[in-house]
């Protein structure tokens, strides 16, 4: 099984989310978080959210870029749990039996999402509103073979 994990190359995601996910945990999508949002939420740090946050499982907290790799069946229902602790702590969800299974619908979608790819895929979301609510496109950037040109160190030994 694969899953995704946040991954960041520099310092952006610190400064444009309100709430930066941590790097290395575990993401999914977290659409849900916009369902009800209207052009009037779209603003600032809120905006970059939605417009290309994951989000990851551990913070709540946005990252822009996620990586493919391997999740072990131990961690997935850690991560169960967790969301559906979530739902339950900031959407109003009766208790963890009754979230579990949109928490385990959640983690399957991204699951499927991740199937399709080699490990250290990198992932993008994007979201635009629509009349019929949150529309969610990814991209994908294959993992690229390292040459040993771009370690190596080119010069003269005599000089």
């Amino acid at each position: 099984m694969q899953l995704a994990r946040a991954i960041h190359f520099d310092e952006s995601d610190q400064r444009v989310f309100a709430s930066p996910a941590r790097t290395g945990e575990w993401c999914v999508s977290g659409g849900f978080e916009f369902s009800n949002w209207g052009e009037s939420d779209l603003s600032g740090k809120p905006k970059q959210a939605f417009s290309n946050g994951w989000m990851g499982l551990e913070t709540a907290g946005r990252v822009t870029f996620v990586a493919v790799t391997q999740i072990e069946q131990s961690e997935l229902d850690t991560l169960t749990d967790l969301l559906s602790k979530h739902f339950v702590d900031f959407y109003g969800a009766p208790d963890i039996n009754a979230a579990r299974p949109v928490a385990t619908e959640e983690l399957a979608q991204m699951l499927d999402l991740c199937a399709e790819h080699d490990a250290n895929t990198l992932l993008t979301v994007s979201r635009e509103l629509t009349s019929s609510g949150v529309k969610e496109a990814f991209r994908t950037i294959e993992p690229q073979a390292a040459g040993l040109e771009q370690f190596a160190i080119h010069g003269d030994m005599d000089a």
